[in-house]
């Protein structure tokens, strides 16, 4: 696409692996490339920790998710006690995981229990025993719908009956959402926010597509929108130019959050926090900064 048909910009890859992939030859050839749901933070940084300068997202980054659902848990439930599970060979879990214990414990709280396991593990009744007795007022369960569900039945087994968090990786049709009723994650969109974008944007993809818009869609239009004001502002399709012209967006309206670009390429934008319904449904909550 690059050399052969001399593309001004690339939208996508859809996930991190690929794009990390993609943004090597994006930076070589200085074309820029905007990623709608590619989440890993390497995605827009080197080995090295410095910058890929054509390389941005519309999704925000995952350590985010940990600190949008920590400030929710404190801010806004109140939470003092928290435990905090983490696949320790799954980069994703880690990263929200740790993201969530600095920020709850930098605003007031404690996290009374810090609990590895592996990705074959799959009875937690032993550990929540163990979890139990320190008496958590939340557990943040940052991992894929399947073992969050299985750690949420064990701890629902064992009486802890205290809000549960997560991060996007619940969004799932196959999530135990009887178990996980009442519980709360981070997600990139919801289509129950009021804001004008979001309600505009629903109703139009619904008339064009005959079915609602998931947050795929949504981040995908974002990036497309960002990229076509870009290049009306740059005025030219130069990868330079539409470096610098990406680089200094401010206060975009985009469907997924408000968003500016900070110095990484990464989107400083809210958070939409769902709370799990017991029919599989999710409510949307509010906005986390």
């Amino acid at each position: 696409m690059m050399t052969q048909d001399r593309v001004a910009a690339i939208i996508g890859p859809v996930t991190s692996g690929s794009a990390i992939a993609v943004s090597a030859i994006a930076k070589m050839y200085k074309v820029p490339m905007i990623t709608a749901t590619a989440t890993a933070p390497k995605v827009t940084v080197n080995d090295d920790g410095k910058r890929k300068p054509f390389v941005f997202r519309a999704c925000f980054i995952d350590p985010f998710q940990g600190q949008a659902a920590a400030n929710f848990a404190s801010r806004e439930l109140g939470l003092k006690r928290a435990a905090v599970f983490y696949d320790k060979g799954n980069d994703y879990t880690i990263g929200l995981a740790e993201a969530f214990r600095e920020t709850f414990e930098a605003n007031g709280g404690e996290v009374v229990a810090w609990q590895s396991y592996s990705s074959e593990d799959t009875d937690f009744s032993a550990i929540m025993t163990n979890v139990a007795a320190l008496k958590p007022d939340v557990l943040y369960l940052p991992d894929y719908y399947g073992r969050v569900s299985l750690i949420a039945k064990a701890a629902k087994d064992k009486g802890i009956n205290v809000p549960m968090l997560g991060g996007d990786g619940w969004d799932s049709p196959d999530l135990d959402s009887a178990t996980l009723a009442g519980g709360y994650f981070t997600a990139h969109y919801s289509e129950q926010d009021q804001r004008e974008a979001v309600q505009q944007f629903a109703t139009r993809f619904q008339e064009r597509y005959g079915e609602r818009p998931d947050s795929f869609a949504a981040l995908g239009y974002d990036a497309a929108k960002l990229l076509l004001g870009a290049i009306e502002r740059a005025g030219s399709t130069d990868g330079e130019a539409l470096r610098a012209a990406l680089q200094s967006t401010q206060d975009f309206p985009a469907v997924g959050g408000q968003l500016s670009f900070d110095e990484w390429g990464n989107p400083i934008k809210s958070a939409a926090l769902l709370q799990v319904q017991a029919d599989g449904s999710y409510k949307y909550i509010t906005n986390v900064d």
